[in-house]
């Protein structure tokens, strides 16, 4: 462990120096953006490895006075230091193991998410809007920037789907394990009888793509307008403003309505495009390494049962890990931690043991 430390520093000192060079940023901006985003990414397990190094000069300083002749009181203190020492030393391992594990590229990206009603009609399109509430207050709680990409609302202030961007430093990170279907058991307002209904919605989360990632053949587009519509499908405007944008290549086919102006629409499609190539590619690749362990926290298919939100007996809970929380109203408000923290953690006791 400790040469790879050794090497991962050295590297890192090796990419400061690269980007510190005021000509590579005009010779070569894309290089000097990866290797800012390298230098970044490896700056944690840098500064815990210095960390490390400088419990361990203190411990064998105080491993070397009880070794001395010192009189008994100065030995005294020397000894707590050192078990002190060891157990910190013990911390710092344990954490530079956690950062040593392979990182996930896009951790430090930005997400698109895509909330869309599944089973129980209006039910469905309710509970939708409550998840994405429940992002967006997440978001506000991380001070994260939110933009509403592309929307479909239903008559009662449901959410057929709607496609929303995420912008904060480590977005995908935290929410990666959201990608499946959320269940809802609840009494819907409109039961008459009281009977709880169970309904369900799907969540995808796509990192976002940068244009340098992806590069689109503006020839494999075709580009539809049409008028913008508003709930149960009536027009909203008489102009073409909304766009359609079809990957002639992947068949992956994007809408944007959300803004007035036509070139707003086609900005905001084209960032939803490039993330859902970008992310079907991830997956082709993905798919090829047949050998590849499937984490216990799920494999991110949209199709897998991920969360059940009880609302009778305030209950959330995560099926990958066993657990749940009695907290439905503050989960509900944003406070997403103890779950995202309890994925987080299987993710990498599951890295560490192989399993």
């Amino acid at each position: 462990m400790l040469e790879k430390l050794v090497l991962i520093e050295e590297k890192f000192m090796d990419i400061e120096k690269r980007i510190s060079d005021p000509e590579l940023v005009s010779r070569d901006k894309k290089l000097w953006l990866e290797l800012t985003k390298e230098h970044a990414s490896l700056a944690e397990t840098v500064e815990a490895y210095r960390l490390y190094k400088k419990t361990e000069g203190a411990l064998a300083e105080a491993r070397e006075i009880l070794a001395g002749d010192a009189d008994p009181d100065f030995a005294q203190l020397a000894r707590e230091e050192a078990a002190e020492l060891e157990g910190t030393l013990a911390e710092q391992e344990e954490k530079l193991k956690l950062l040593l594990l392979p990182k996930d590229p896009n951790d430090e990206k930005n997400v698109i998410m895509e909330i869309r009603g599944g089973a129980g009609g209006e039910e469905a399109a309710l509970f939708a809007m409550e998840i994405f509430r429940m992002y967006t207050r997440y978001a506000e709680n991380k001070q994260w920037k939110t933009e509403i990409l592309d929307s479909h609302y239903t008559d009662i202030g449901g959410i057929k789907e709607i496609v929303f961007a995420l912008e904060g430093r480590g977005a995908y990170s935290r929410l990666k394990y959201e990608s499946g279907v959320h269940r809802v058991q609840r009494i819907p307002t409109t039961e008459s009888g009281g009977r709880i209904h169970t309904s369900t919605i799907t969540v995808a989360v796509l990192p976002e793509a940068e244009e340098v990632e992806v590069e689109i053949n503006p020839g494999d587009l075709r580009i539809d307008l049409f008028c913008a519509t508003g709930p149960g499908g009536q027009s909203v405007n008489t102009t073409q403003s909304a766009v359609r944008i079809t990957h002639l290549p992947t068949g992956i086919v994007v809408s944007c309505q959300d803004e007035k102006s036509q070139l707003k629409n086609r900005d905001k499609a084209m960032r939803v495009l490039r993330s859902r190539i970008f992310d079907k590619l991830q997956a082709e690749q993905q798919a090829e390494l047949a050998q590849e362990r499937r984490s216990q926290v799920g494999t991110g298919d949209r199709s897998e049962r991920i969360r059940t939100y009880n609302y009778p007996q305030s209950r959330v809970t995560d099926h990958r890990i066993g657990l749940t929380s009695h907290r439905l109203t503050e989960v509900l408000a944003g406070d997403l931690e103890e779950i995202i923290d309890g994925l987080a953690t299987a993710a990498q006791v599951a890295e560490l043991t192989g399993a």
